[in-house]
């Protein structure tokens, strides 16, 4: 089962580049860059990945993402895991990024989009990997700061697939960030937000209500009402689902009591992503590898749960029927 995986053609809608940092390249980055990290060798780093919830690992992550200072930083950052998932036949992924993270540490937008935007070009022409640019928010910062980065980004509007909402959702509702979303409509942005990790089923009706959104990223927490998962089915409205990431940040105490095969019987629209690789146990296989072992699940499932990302993953019509034909051919 493990070898059918890793060759099934797959696609991820739901990961943050800068969570792909693994310890190794944040070592030579600040090396490059002259900045001491806390930790004294690789091993110390990962041993540090023990969070008791999602504030917990943003600390970490904010603190892992100081080395990224220039554009070669952030070039390395993407091809370093897209040389990885596409060993491990990803063929598509919905890249999430944090331009607020790396502004308010005085690295300009230029330098970030830059960097992303060779690595995303190099990808596409040399590896047989499609790339989807999902500019993120973080909603514990103020919502007028998120409006005036989305104004300073106008350069690069048109080299965006979406907007996205992230970060610490408790107490952050997405109702605050309804000027935002607004906005980005103006603009022909698809939206897509955090909601229903940590934070309750009625975030998943503020996503679609107020912010008009077409992709909600988790939504395990669906469940807790039963008309938001009527509504979710009756739309099918894609849930990114993040299996490992939800048991490291203890949505879930482990994978066999996750609420996926929940999801699936109700006819939900369901695909499986790693969120953050680095910090959470790996990339979109060993999420795979991980759910046969907690759910037994066959090769019809993982091919489904594939064609649904296919489906909705932000590609190009050719492009998206390329990854079809091939999955199906698998």
């Amino acid at each position: 089962m493990s070898d059918f995986l890793r060759h099934l053609p797959k696609a991820e809608l739901h990961l943050h580049i800068e969570g792909s940092l693994e310890p190794e390249l944040m070592f030579q980055l600040a090396d490059r860059n002259g900045i001491e990290l806390p930790y004294a060798t690789v091993e110390e780093a990962k041993a540090a990945y023990d969070f008791k919830d999602l504030q917990g690992f943003l600390n970490l992550y904010y603190q892992g993402m100081n080395v990224l200072r220039s554009e070669q930083d952030f070039y390395d950052l993407a091809m370093d895991y897209f040389k990885r998932a596409r060993s491990e036949g990803v063929l598509h992924i919905d890249m999430h990024f944090d331009p607020q993270a790396h502004l308010q540490r005085g690295v300009p937008l230029e330098v970030v989009m830059a960097g992303l935007l060779r690595a995303k070009q190099e990808a596409e022409s040399q590896l047989d990997l499609s790339v989807g640019m999902i500019m993120a928010f973080l909603r514990d910062r103020p919502a007028d700061e998120a409006l005036h980065v989305l104004e300073q980004a106008a350069p690069y509007w048109k080299m965006l697939d979406a907007i996205g909402l992230d970060s610490a959702e408790r107490d952050n509702p997405p109702e605050k960030f309804q000027a935002l979303f607004a906005r980005a409509k103006e603009l022909g942005l698809v939206r897509v937000a955090h909601a229903g990790e940590e934070g309750p089923a009625a975030y998943i009706t503020q996503a679609l209500d107020l912010l008009d959104v077409q992709r909600i990223d988790h939504g395990v927490r669906c469940l807790e009402s039963e008309d938001v998962v009527q509504r979710l089915k009756e739309s099918q409205t894609v849930l990114t689902v993040c299996p490992l990431s939800n048991v490291s940040l203890k949505v879930v105490d482990q994978l066999d009591q996750h609420p996926l095969p929940a999801l699936l019987e109700a006819g939900l629209k369901v695909t499986i992503s790693s969120d953050d690789p680095a910090y959470f146990g790996g990339g979109l296989l060993e999420n795979h590898i991980a759910c046969v072992d907690a759910f037994g699940w066959g090769e019809d499932t993982f091919k489904w749960l594939n064609r649904n990302a296919m489906e909705e993953a932000f590609v190009s019509d050719a492009r998206r029927a390329e990854l079809l034909k091939r999955l199906e051919a698998a």
